[in-house]
């Protein structure tokens, strides 16, 4: 089993007066990274309850409930693990008073989405939480697990199928089947359940087009023409979509030149085997036209997955001008810049626009090719 970079992260935060909340898209890994650190940190003697919110009854057991129902269920319980609790109204309240009245047990949260979670704790557990995210594998996770061999191997396959835990290492056949499930059965199951999705076949359409639209500016109104629907529509399906962790943006950075591109953002998948089940599409690269948008999209979610575990507090954005000069990947930290161009075709050469050079004075300006980006991942 791959360990988790986020595992000694979070077992340093155990039993420090804190609720642990833990998010990510379904099926990355939470329940399993949870059960990890509680057979390392807890021992028998130190009873743990789980709840599972996808479970009617569990679900029912946090509902509004009260000081005294809540000792009825823990218990001698030190440590209480809840799990997909943005399935439970007031779970903010309810969590705040299980951290106000038994100070002495630990409450871990974990969610497969922000999209009720994130504001329903927030304000009650202001200054009182340690929040993470988890997201598919990462290649910092491969390398430490298999060596650096074996994960410049495995870059065809995670450009086409991803990096989630169950499908990294399956046959091709395998992948396929259960990267169909993830997106037919999981991916979209909070916004259905949450949500007032009113046109599940917009949604899917919507995925469509932004999946052809990996590395090219997007623009609202051109979507919304395309799914044949309404610009407030199309802008409030992707927040759901951002908010389920199935998508991120990248805005485009502007600050000194009056041709660069106001309001520009592009869309990005958290894990290419989505965006190419999403297409249907699983064809070897040697046979694909869009094998420089899955090599962007791999590395920006790679890089995103980096510096979050990291704990790099780095501001992401591509530039583009009105004259279509362009750079791939733009980081901010502590007010400077560090350029990134992404080339699948290592013989390709990068062009950092005077411009840019110029107006930012970037520290560094790096070529990612598949022969180095393995250096800037681990």
């Amino acid at each position: 089993m791959i360990t988790r970079v986020l595992q000694p992260v979070i077992e340093e935060k155990i039993f420090k007066g804190k609720v642990i909340i833990l998010l990510g898209p379904r099926q990355v890994g939470k329940t399993t990274l949870m059960e990890q650190i509680k057979t390392t940190l807890v021992p028998a003697a130190q009873p743990v309850i789980s709840l599972d919110c996808d479970e009617p009854n569990d679900r029912a057991l946090l509902t509004n409930a009260n000081s005294s129902d809540l000792s009825m269920v823990l218990r001698e319980a030190k440590t209480v693990i809840i799990d997909e609790a943005q399935r439970v109204p007031n779970i903010g309240l309810t969590v705040k008073l299980l951290a106000d009245k038994f100070k002495n047990t630990q409450i871990v949260v974990t969610g497969s989405s922000s999209l009720e979670l994130a504001n329903k704790l927030n304000e009650p557990l202001t200054g009182r939480k340690f929040e993470y995210l988890l997201l598919p594998i990462c290649t910092q996770e491969i390398i430490q697990h298999n060596g650096m061999l074996e994960t410049m191997r495995l870059l065809d396959a995670r450009l086409i199928y991803g990096s989630y835990p169950d499908i990294l290492y399956q046959t091709t056949d395998s992948a396929k089947e259960l990267l169909f499930e993830l997106t037919n059965s999981y991916l979209f199951k909070d916004i259905f359940a949450m949500q007032e999705v009113r046109k599940p076949e917009l949604l899917e359409k919507l995925l469509v087009a932004l999946a052809l639209q990996i590395g090219n500016e997007v623009s609202f109104n051109e979507l919304a023409q395309t799914v044949q629907s309404d610009v407030k529509t199309v802008e409030r399906y992707i927040n759901l979509l951002e908010q389920c962790f199935v998508l991120f943006r990248l805005t485009g950075l502007n600050r000194n030149l009056r041709t660069e591109l106001k309001k520009a953002k592009k869309f990005y998948f958290y894990d290419n085997g989505i965006r190419n089940a999403i297409l249907q599409n699983f064809s070897p690269l040697n046979l694909r036209q869009d094998v420089g948008a899955l090599w962007e999209n791999f590395f920006v979610s790679e890089r995103l997955k980096y510096n979050l575990y990291n704990r790099r507090f780095v501001k992401s954005y591509f530039w583009r001008t009105q004259q279509q000069q362009e750079i791939d990947l733009v980081e901010e930290v502590d007010g400077n810049f560090y350029a990134f161009e992404l080339k699948w075709n290592e013989k390709r050469k990068a062009i950092f626009h005077e411009n840019f050079l110029k107006s930012y004075n970037p520290q560094e300006i790096n070529l990612i090719t598949p022969a180095n980006y393995t250096q800037f991942l681990s």
